[in-house]
């Protein structure tokens, strides 16, 4: 995965108005957990012509690109996953299918108190033995690890995943201002879907995520389906963020994607999907199963981005956040805005 400059990647970006429409690469998903009712924990080498299923339907969804993310899980299976993509074609890109971008490893060294929807019971102390163990033979496989800096044992976790090319992202996290710059120091560059799974904004307490947007070399990811964060925080992260240009969307859909709303099994538990929101039973928020580009579409009819800027959200900025270079991998999508109906709409261009 080439490693690029941020001020290089920065010069090259155009905005092409192409007739009051606009011409975008197509989306970067960074943050996915499966689809069409498989969980990409539970892959299996049964599951690989699912995975390239699925990898068509994202496709159909204008992504180019996806990280799998596997969540917080028995080690065995982690490893069984690894294993299965690491077998799959879909590594290698193919107009057709979005291209796997490596794993997103989202735990499980996460803090016990901001788990969300992971299970207790698979989350691991943070040392770097135990990453070592789950990271395998497959390390290289492996392109971000959301982790929780303050649980660590030693300062040499950051490190050690950073020379094996894999992004480090905080999240699930009670780190403060203090951990987390430590942890940027060291060389973390990501934070996993802000404002969710951390302690809110404190105007004394900055935390995770007001360390985050203070910092010039962070991209953070966050949802944008007006379930995990409210359009009024949105647009407070968005002003934010412009200063740094440290944002960028990402879906965080569940296995049911691409399945109508209903009850799926998800690990050894259920969730139930309402008007694409899912929840435990319980009431826990553990995803959503709207597409990757509904945020887009979601960010310009709230009115809270102008077009270009929620489209670079979705396709240019996750690219940046994961290090790639701005036309890897790449097609491209037209974006048409209906004054009439208030409305925005995308379809792939013929290349």
């Amino acid at each position: 995965m080439e490693q690029i400059d941020l001020e290089r990647y920065a010069a090259t970006q155009q905005i092409i108005d192409c007739q009051g429409d606009w011409l975008s690469p197509g989306g970067i998903d960074l943050q996915i957990n499966g689809g069409l009712g498989l969980a990409f924990p539970d892959l299996t080498p049964a599951d690989l012509p699912k995975l390239e299923s699925i990898a068509t339907y994202l496709w159909q969804q204008g992504i180019d690109g996806f990280c799998p993310t596997i969540v917080t899980t028995a080690v065995e299976k982690i490893q069984q996953s690894l294993a299965v993509i690491a077998a799959s074609s879909l590594r290698d890109w193919q107009p057709g299918r979005a291209q796997i971008l490596g794993v997103h490893l989202e735990g499980p060294f996460l803090n016990p108190a901001k788990r969300g929807a992971h299970p207790k019971d698979y989350l691991l102390p943070l040392t770097l033995g135990n990453v070592q163990q789950v990271l395998g033979d497959y390390a290289d496989l492996v392109s971000i690890m959301t982790l929780a800096p303050e649980i660590a044992e030693s300062a040499e976790v950051i490190p050690y995943l950073r020379d094996r090319g894999i992004v480090v992202s905080l999240g699930h996290s009670l780190a403060t201002a203090a951990e987390a710059n430590q942890a940027f120091d060291q060389g973390a560059t990501m934070v996993t879907h802000a404002f969710n799974a951390m302690p809110s904004l404190h105007h004394r307490k900055p935390g995770l995520l007001g360390a985050a947007l203070a910092h010039s070399n962070v991209q953070s990811g966050f949802i944008a389906d007006g379930q995990h964060v409210c359009p009024t925080m949105l647009q407070l992260l968005l002003r934010s963020g412009r200063l740094s240009q440290g944002l960028f969307l990402v879906s965080d859909a569940l296995a049911p994607i691409g399945l109508p709303d209903g009850v799926y099994p998800w690990d050894s538990r259920q969730i139930t999907v309402t008007n694409g929101t899912a929840r435990l039973p319980d009431g826990t928020l553990s995803g959503t199963t709207l597409p990757l580009l509904v945020g887009v579409e979601n960010l310009v009819r709230w009115g809270l981005c102008e077009l270009h800027e929620a489209i670079a959200l979705a396709t240019t900025s996750p690219r940046q956040a994961l290090g790639l270079a701005p036309d890897a991998p790449h097609s491209m999508l037209q974006w048409h805005w209906d004054e009439m109906s208030a409305s925005l709409s995308w379809q792939r261009v013929a290349q």
